[in-house]
């Protein structure tokens, strides 16, 4: 028999170094995970590389790349693809960032990077999106929030550039920088100029909004200014049908992953109670995912709680995640017909609170695998597996070859 269905589990920066508080273990080793075990146990397992060995991915390269899109080829920049997900469609040649909500001290010094990790930003990105005047330029632009601290922002219009720096110190308690252009070419300076306007007149819509006086009030971190990052053109993707002839639909709260998945043609499936976080609705994921493998072919599930631990550097914080997310996976132990991957997309030290090179550990289950000896999933253990050591470029069409789908090279 031979399965028709996959789902590609990725559970965001899961794997890590061994970590003395947890008896030089891995957070995953540490964790009680009988669910994921046993679908080691009955599948074949391994490493990967998901950009290529030495290499640290990002999430949206590592998420490119596992779908088969060469971030080489692709990738012009992060901003694009969470404007995407943030629901602003994006159309060739606009230009893109992704953003964070911050504080601003009196002094002008980013005082916390993530305004507290404030959630329900809407009032405030409505503010913005109300306030804010670019005419002079020229230039419309479109500013969505998404998951808690994260927002969005488009811009479009004649000459605009891509190549611009941030103004995001990437630490606290210095002050925002100037954006810049890093080409001298007039486009690249003109997006530069137009992003300044923008963080100006936004910081002082910002500076009064109710929102944010409540914050004052309660001792909570006030979000008075908007960092801005990963600037990028978006360009065309190959629709995934097409590519692979297979329907599917992406489950994620990140904006970045619904936006990669947008941008490929996946179908966006919203999910209640979800926030990237860990307090997320895990179990509500899992669900929806049984429910559109009833009408897709291919179904893509981020879930992020345990990649914002290791930014944390909160070890036996990931652990318990890892255990919470391993109880809500165990109705995938009856899934019928359906080949499930099981990934990280990186490594997540909570040594170096970064993504690192690391590889990742990953299992397939399903009809067809060659069973191994793995027993366990770990970092370690996988190591040991059938799969050996593998690019995450060949994690999706050895799981497309499983259902059956995969093309002949040659006669």
């Amino acid at each position: 028999m031979t399965a028709h269905k996959i789902l590609f589990l990725i559970i965001d920066g899961l794997s890590d170094r061994p970590c003395p508080e947890l008896g030089n273990l891995t957070p995953l080793e540490a964790a009680h995970r009988p669910t994921l075990n046993r679908l080691a146990a009955e599948g074949v397992c391994g490493i990967m590389d998901t950009i290529a060995t030495g290499i640290r991915p990002g999430s949206d390269t590592a998420h490119l790349a596992l779908l088969g899109y060469d971030p080489h080829t692709y990738y012009t920049g992060r901003g694009p693809l969470e404007c995407e997900g943030s629901g602003i469609h994006m159309e060739p040649g606009m230009i893109g960032f992704r953003c964070n909500y911050a504080t601003l001290s009196p002094e002008g010094l980013v005082t916390d990077r993530r305004a507290g990790r404030i959630h329900d930003t809407a009032a405030l990105s409505r503010a913005i999106q109300d306030g804010v005047d670019l005419s002079k330029f020229g230039v419309e632009f479109v500013f969505r929030s998404g998951a808690g601290h994260r927002a969005a922002l488009a811009l479009k219009g004649e000459g605009l550039g891509h190549c611009v720096s941030s103004n995001d110190p990437k630490k606290d308690h210095v002050a925002p920088l100037t954006i810049t252009a890093v080409r001298e070419l007039e486009k690249d300076k003109k997006t530069a100029e137009v992003c300044n306007e923008f963080v100006r007149q936004s910081k002082k819509i910002l500076f009064d909004q109710p929102v944010n006086r409540d914050r004052l009030k309660q001792g909570l971190n006030p979000a008075n200014i908007v960092l801005m990052r990963g600037a990028g053109e978006m360009g065309h993707f190959e629709p995934f049908d097409k590519k692979y002839g297979l329907s599917g639909s992406v489950i994620a709260a990140a904006s970045l992953i619904t936006g990669i998945g947008s941008a490929v043609g996946l179908t966006r499936v919203p999910v209640e109670g979800i926030t990237g976080s860990q307090d997320s609705n895990i179990k509500g994921k899992i669900t929806a995912a049984a429910n559109e493998l009833k009408t897709k072919d291919f179904v893509l599930v981020n879930i992020k709680g345990a990649d914002e631990s290791g930014h944390d550097g909160l070890a036996s914080q990931k652990k318990a995640f890892i255990e919470k997310v391993d109880v809500v996976l165990e109705p995938l132990l009856d899934l019928k017909d359906c080949v499930i991957v099981i990934c990280a997309d990186h490594s997540t030290p909570c040594c170096i609170k970064d993504h690192s090179a690391d590889p990742v550990p990953v299992l397939i289950h399903g009809e067809g695998v060659r069973v191994d000896d793995v027993t366990e999933f770990g970092e370690r253990s996988c190591a040991k597996g059938g799969l050996c050591r593998i690019t995450g470029a060949g994690l999706l069409p050895t799981a497309i070859d499983l259902i059956n789908q995969a093309h002949k090279y040659g006669a």
